[in-house]
């Protein structure tokens, strides 16, 4: 079991009154952030080491809840001992610690107690020597005994900096923070964290498997994301252009503007996607249900009124037969093909009208969607064949 320890009791540098831990970074506060990196590392629990309440540190600690994890709000190293399993590993995250999942990953793994250090010619303001040369980098794997070890000296103490030294002294290992992490230090200016944050925040959101998501959405999702935060541009906004942009490709399609339809459904496509990924980040679970359903709909009503242009211009239905084909594999795919069975090829919202494209633009229009719907086929084949039971 793995438990996160997150020290969130220093006022900011440029905000007195403020905790450091409940500002602003990256479309979150920063005890959010670090929360976020812990639970993606695999803690099951996290504990927050609090000097005081506030309602910003209340609404933090709401929202990490949501994540799946349990959260508690201490203030001492002995309601710290009585809340963790002894066999817990706890990972240790200093008061304004700002660093990557890779490195957080790294102290995550299985292993003997160990503190991440740098040189301290190297060393930021804010963090503590361990040794000679060495300082500490923020982040610590230690055994629970070092909390019950501080849990019993005087209450006086600075809990953060005597668990720091009880696990030195205790001759932990020392881990090097790998070189080129300037982004990894501690910080408790709102100025400082504003600007990281914009650096860091794409890394909150997993690099994609199918090619589609990874070589359209993702690249244009780094983009905007920090401009879409820093803006606060509300996420129903990019709902609501989803929706008008999907309309007018419909419209266009339509009046028979076939290529120029699809094109607006892919704009559409990306803002529903995009809204759902700026949903996740803020924790509004109906938009983010809101974007994926947007980002279906659009692509099956991009289909089916491509089958529909066929029928208006010679009178058959085979169009529509093929488009209503694919929406139902397409829609199997997304219900059955699950991240951990996924591949790289596999189609998805955004492929669909981007396959269909071309096609479209030299005039085949049953051919687009014969395409798009035998690449549905193929997906949730590949997905059936990944589902079955193995002998």
């Amino acid at each position: 079991m793995l438990a996160g320890l997150i020290f969130a009791t220093e006022d900011a540098d440029d905000r007195p009154g403020v905790l450091a831990a409940t500002l602003p970074f990256g479309g979150l506060t920063l005890v959010e952030f670090q929360a976020r990196l812990l639970i993606a590392a695999g803690a099951s629990q996290i504990i927050l080491v609090v000097a005081r309440m506030t309602p910003e540190l209340l609404g933090a600690i709401n929202r990490i809840g949501r994540r799946g994890a349990a959260v508690d709000a201490v203030r001492t190293a002995t309601e710290v001992a009585e809340k963790l399993h002894p066999l817990a590993r706890l990972l240790v995250v200093a008061d304004g610690l700002v660093t990557n999942a890779e490195i957080v990953s790294q102290l995550a793994g299985e292993g003997d107690d160990a503190l991440l250090v740098i040189d301290d010619r190297e060393a930021s303001p804010g963090l503590e020597r361990v040794g000679a040369t060495a300082v500490w980098a923020g982040l610590a794997r230690l055994d629970p005994r070092h909390v019950a070890e501080v849990a019993a000296l005087p209450r006086d103490y600075d809990f953060q900096s005597t668990l720091l030294r009880v696990a030195a002294q205790a001759g932990v290992a020392h881990l090097r923070l790998p070189e080129g992490e300037p982004a990894h230090g501690v910080f408790r200016d709102s100025r400082d964290l504003a600007d990281r944050g914009k650096a860091i925040l794409a890394a909150l959101v997993a690099p994609p498997i199918r090619w589609a998501d990874r070589y359209i959405l993702a690249p244009l999702v780094r983009l905007a994301l920090p401009r879409l935060v820093g803006r606060a541009v509300p996420t129903s906004a990019l709902g609501g252009a989803g929706i008008l942009i999907a309309l007018a490709a419909g419209g266009a399609m339509r009046f028979g503007w076939v290529a120029s339809g699809i094109g607006a459904a892919i704009v559409a496509v990306i803002l529903f996607s995009i809204g759902a990924v700026l949903a996740w980040l803020r924790d509004e679970d109906s938009l983010v249900r809101f974007g994926r359903g947007g980002a279906l709909a659009t692509a099956a009503l991009t289909a089916l009124l491509l089958g529909d242009s066929v029928r208006l211009a010679g009178g058959t239905a085979t169009g529509l037969a093929i488009a209503v084909a694919g929406i139902i594999a397409a829609g199997l795919v997304e219900r059955a093909g699950g991240a951990a069975i996924r591949r790289r090829w596999w189609a998805s919202p955004v492929a669909y009208p981007v396959v269909m494209l071309p096609l479209a633009i030299g005039g085949q229009v049953v051919a687009a969607l014969a395409v798009a719907a035998g690449y549905a086929a193929l997906t949730l084949g590949a997905a059936i064949e990944a589902l079955r039971e193995k002998p």
